[in-house]
């Protein structure tokens, strides 16, 4: 049975259940697969799935723009391990990424925790990889004013692991830019840190 979001039939169903439609969505998931939503162990979980959604999606990374000054301008900048979580735009389940953000340093310094920020702002969202890398490797240029920047993720995707094929595997995307985009040093420099890390 399909029922129309924007609909009566979800109006009538966020009534019956007295709850946000996150909470009713939930409840008739639980019942088209076969489950009972109101059994012990899945009382609560429409309303724990509905306050998920929100926290997830409403992330709040705080200031990802604090900047300092540098003496070292053209200084190569290399953070990597940091890990994300993020939904795939097209089966709405999880892919972990694993990031590495380079840039070199005009006048000033973007903070250490800032880029964790960044990367986490742009994965609380249905994302696809691709997307994710690129949007950070804007941010990081629009905030520090730098030209040479890039970002590297390696993901697994739950859509491939636990679906379709049913094997895992890990992607790599990158988004390149300025002096990363062409051969030479700073490119081999990154590529070097990726090899090590």
């Amino acid at each position: 049975m399909s029922v129309n979001l924007d609909g009566p039939e979800l109006r009538a169903m966020v009534d019956e259940a007295g709850k946000d439609p996150l909470e009713a969505l939930a409840r008739r998931l639980l019942e088209e697969i076969g489950e009972d939503p109101e059994r012990d162990g899945l009382k609560d979980t429409p309303a724990r799935y509905a306050r998920w959604w929100r926290e997830f999606t409403n992330y709040d990374p705080g200031t990802v723009a604090t900047l300092f000054e540098t003496s070292s301008a053209g200084q190569l900048v290399v953070v990597s391990g940091i890990e994300v979580w993020s939904l795939c735009e097209h089966h709405l389940l999880p892919f972990n990424c694993s990031l590495t953000i380079a840039y070199r340093s005009a006048k000033q310094l973007l903070g250490l925790s800032k880029f964790a920020r960044i990367a986490h702002q742009h994965a609380h969202q249905l994302q696809v990889q691709e997307r994710l890398v690129a949007d950070i490797s804007s941010d990081i240029m629009r905030i520090t004013g730098a030209e040479d920047v890039a970002v590297v993720g390696q993901g697994e995707h739950l859509c491939m692991t636990m679906r379709g094929i049913r094997t895992s595997a890990r992607m790599t995307s990158s988004a390149l830019h300025g002096a990363f985009a062409e051969e030479g040093t700073l490119r081999s420099e990154l590529f070097a840190h990726l090899r090590a890390a």
